[in-house]
């Protein structure tokens, strides 16, 4: 199968899934991987400053005359989404625009007045514009050789933008197990009607019948990972990856009123495998020594989370095997 993700050749020499990479300078990394085995940079301290060194640290300028940076606006003041202090400095540096699409359950956020509203109230609107992306409509987006899913149903004006920087906040999701690279711009990018899709596995295209036809788990999971592909290949190689690990909650930021995080903050990860940089950040909770995992890893384990892995692996959306480059 194709691999979407291969990036130029290195001598063979990389430990898969290591993490103790060497130590790297962010301005002269040099961002190649082998044919199996993809770079994840991480930097511990999670500062505005290291926000802009980990995106310098992948060698790939976000260019183009619209930028999108796909981010959650957060349900509600209590959730944890992304600290816009943190992202201010990085989103003026790419001179980007925050991208979202309405939800497909009732709250905050499912319609186009509301959302914009909850982005106001968050910070969002005070650094930069935000296109909540199907507030006239949607499109779709071909598929071929999925799982489950024909078409991606997305926000219409997605289709305006030359580059798209996916700057997640990973953490646990109440029903995927964990949110991070690849529920971004799946779940993310879908219209109400295209999330409903994939939580039904393509059983309905209406938001108001996502709950009478919840797909089974792992169908699910597959049509997250049908529609990454859609984005995916869609964006070429006009695409970039950051997740900011921190406020580890089990709950997405959709949730308007989660649980307290257990364990402590890992760091930002960033990569142009979306696959690698989801796996990375899986393993790190994993193998952490914090005793606060516990709560993450069941959630995790109790939605077969990883099974997303398994299902981007398979499409050639990446690789799971992965080295981590810390930077300085």
């Amino acid at each position: 199968m194709k691999k979407l993700f291969l990036l130029p050749l290195l001598a063979l020499g990389f430990t898969a899934c290591s993490s103790t990479g060497a130590k790297v300078d962010s301005a002269t990394a040099d961002n190649t991987v082998d044919s199996l085995t993809s770079v994840v940079y991480h930097i511990k301290d999670i500062t505005p400053e290291n926000l802009i060194k980990v995106y310098e640290a992948l060698g790939k300028e976000a260019k183009g005359e619209k930028v999108a940076v796909k981010i959650s606006t957060g349900e509600s003041n209590k959730s944890n989404h992304l600290d816009t202090a943190l992202i201010k400095d990085f989103v003026h540096k790419i001179n980007g625009i925050f991208v979202e699409c309405n939800t497909a359950y009732a709250g905050n956020r499912n319609t186009t007045e509301a959302h914009l509203q909850a982005a106001k109230d968050h910070g969002f609107m005070d650094i930069a514009q935000v296109d909540i992306m199907d507030a006239e409509g949607d499109t779709t987006i071909t598929i071929e050789g999925g799982y489950h899913l024909p078409y991606d149903i997305v926000g219409k004006n997605f289709m305006n933008y030359d580059f798209l920087v996916v700057l997640s906040h990973f953490k646990g999701h109440q029903m995927g197990g964990f949110g991070g690279a690849l529920k971004n711009i799946s779940i993310g990018i879908g219209s109400s009607d295209g999330k409903a899709f994939i939580h039904s596995a393509g059983k309905t295209d209406k938001a108001d019948e996502i709950w009478q036809n919840v797909a089974e788990q792992d169908d699910f999971l597959e049509s997250m990972a049908d529609a990454s592909k859609a984005i995916i290949e869609h964006m070429g190689d006009n695409i970039l990856y950051i997740n900011v690990a921190n406020r580890l909650s089990v709950d997405c930021d959709c949730n308007g009123k989660p649980a307290e995080p257990k364990m402590g903050d890992l760091g930002i990860y960033a990569s142009l495998d979306p696959v690698a940089l989801d796996k990375a950040c899986v393993d790190a909770v994993f193998n952490s020594d914090d005793p606060g995992k516990e709560d993450l890893i069941e959630r995790i384990n109790s939605r077969h989370g990883t099974h997303l892995l398994d299902a981007a692996e398979k499409l050639g959306l990446g690789s799971q095997k992965y080295k981590v480059v810390e930077i300085e």
